[in-house]
């Protein structure tokens, strides 16, 4: 499955650094809202800045972008001095696993949140220890986040709550115990880290296991059931101090384990996606994916603690988007009811001998019904997300988000474009 995180370490892992320590416009309108009782903001207004984002990257921007939207002051951290996040908002350079560092974040903001859940809840405890300041500022809170980043942890704590999900064991010693529990065929995966595929390996036979015993020989791996799925699904999912709900059902087709396109999927995966969160016993904005089976029924395959790529398609479809409804509960702010129109995502990746960005911007906004993200990575690397497009309201989503996107890629070098 997709999210914005390579082998054992991603570039999102790496910029953590060494610690010290036919789309149905109804399926919008079926998403889930849950009112809580109580109604108390802990927003004080305190410090510099409103809220401090541990991560610098486009997740970090466009929550920011929000937030700005709002009137709301933001500072980040980022091992980057220009990263996406940092071009448009005050920026503290410095590696994200450093409990000071994340400290000099903590003393300056009225509330923290992620970019990404390979900052390590210890990390993150000691450093509002040295600002001495709550935990509790920091949203997902700690035991969450502790759970969610090891993946077995997070597996055991889906099945002790009864969510559907694939089995998972240690894979440990001699790999014994995982194949007379698991069998064959197996996925390999790494506790921890590890995104878009990264970490993850297949055996269909004994022979395949031993073939990645260097990898998994030294601990820190696990082996789940293979899922024969239908298709992958993907919800947000926000838990607030008065409101618990669901943003709609997409489906998302991954290539090369990266995710490449999210639309409307017709069905409803919310309560499955909504008990997996509850499941972690944290507050704020997840992406959950899941996989369908045949039956029609659903099971969780990853939660992350945090804005979603497969979320993007709600900047642009009318209502609240994922990163408005993050900032809100960051900030304990009354919450948006999560109603749009239907739109498909498509992601923007980098390319080898890409032409000139602004060409294939022109080209892909030849269509009236697409809007372009751009995410200001100072690195074109083939693979990499560079941006983002969304389609919407328009009876053809798909077919029109894969053509604006091979315009973008391939534009025409007639196209007049102004500098």
């Amino acid at each position: 499955m997709s999210d914005e995180r390579d082998e054992l370490g991603s570039e999102q892992e790496r910029r953590c650094g060494d610690s010290k320590m036919t789309p149905d416009s109804s399926l919008h309108r079926s998403s889930l809202i849950v009112s809580l009782p109580s109604s108390r903001y802990p927003y004080s207004v305190n410090r510099p800045y409103d809220i401090g984002f541990l991560g610098g990257g486009q997740l970090a921007r466009m929550s920011i972008m929000a937030a700005q939207r709002m009137g709301l002051r933001c500072l980040s951290l980022d091992p980057t001095p220009d990263g996406p996040a940092a071009q448009i908002a005050p920026s503290i350079e410095g590696a994200l696993n450093d409990p000071e560092m994340i400290a000099k974040v903590v003393a300056q903001c009225d509330a923290v949140t992620l970019e990404n859940e390979f900052i390590r809840a210890e990390a993150i405890r000691v450093g509002c220890q040295i600002a001495e300041v709550g935990e509790e500022v920091v949203m997902p809170g700690l035991h969450a986040l502790h759970t969610i980043q090891d993946k077995l942890r997070q597996r055991q704590a889906l099945h002790r709550h009864g969510v559907p999900s694939p089995t998972a064991v240690p894979l440990e010693e001699d790999g014994k115990a995982a194949i007379e529990t698991i069998g064959f065929p197996m996925v390999l995966k790494a506790r921890f880290g590890g995104y878009d595929g990264k970490g993850t390996r297949y055996a269909k036979s004994l022979a395949e296991l031993e073939s990645f015993r260097d990898l998994w020989s030294a601990g820190g791996w696990m082996a789940e059931s293979f899922v024969p799925f239908k298709r992958e699904l993907a919800v947000m999912v926000f838990i607030g101090k008065n409101d618990r709900g669901c943003f709609p059902t997409m489906e998302t087709i991954q290539t090369n384990h990266v995710c490449d396109l999210v639309f409307p999927s017709g069905t409803d995966a919310s309560a499955v996606a909504l008990a997996a969160v509850e499941a972690m016993g944290g507050m704020g904005l997840y992406g959950v994916e899941l996989f369908e089976l045949e039956d029609g029924s659903v099971q969780v395959n990853e939660i992350a603690p945090r804005p979603h790529n497969t979320g993007h398609y709600t900047l642009d479809w009318g209502g609240v988007s994922q990163f408005d409804q993050h900032v809100r509960l960051v900030l304990g702010l009354p919450l948006g009811e999560p109603h749009g129109a239907p739109t498909c995502m498509a992601n923007l990746l980098g390319q080898e001998g890409a032409p000139n960005y602004r060409l294939g911007l022109a080209a892909a906004l030849s269509d009236p019904a697409v809007r372009v993200h751009w995410y200001g990575k100072a690195e074109q690397k083939p693979g990499r997300k560079m941006g983002h497009l969304n389609v919407v309201g328009v009876s053809d989503l798909v077919e029109r988000a894969k053509a604006a996107r091979d315009r973008f890629y391939n534009p025409d070098p007639g196209i007049i474009i102004h500098a």
